[in-house]
């Protein structure tokens, strides 16, 4: 199994406001969903932010997201050692497939893969 990046996510109901101010540090908008927005350096760009106000399609928002290169394998893995799935593994129309799972510490972390 590969990482791909992790990236933080902030909840936000100003994503406007945090575009602007992480603009300040160099950060550019690469994605913008409406409902999450990712910032990213352009000389560094797996070096990303990503701003949140909800997530569309489940209960809760994940405090960062790790990309895999098999999110299938990844999901075998955790569910073998028992943690607990907060969303399941699904396919999203946004062309992710993707589960939350909870790390021992209690923050949830979105682990996905790009189809």
């Amino acid at each position: 199994m590969t990482v791909r990046r992790v990236v933080p996510n902030v909840r936000s109901a100003e994503p406007a406001e945090c575009r602007e101010f992480y603009g300040l540090l160099g950060l550019e908008e690469v994605m913008n969903h409406g409902w999450i927005m990712t910032l990213a350096s352009p000389s560094s760009p797996s070096a990303q932010i990503s701003f949140m106000s909800a997530d569309r399609t489940a209960p809760v928002v994940p405090d960062m997201s790790v990309e895999v290169d098999d999110v299938d394998a990844v999901h075998a893995a955790v569910l073998a050692s028992g943690a607990e799935i907060v969303h399941p593994l699904q396919d999203e129309e946004w062309g992710v497939r993707r589960f939350f799972v909870r790390d021992p510490g209690g923050r949830v972390v979105n682990v996905l893969g790009h189809r």
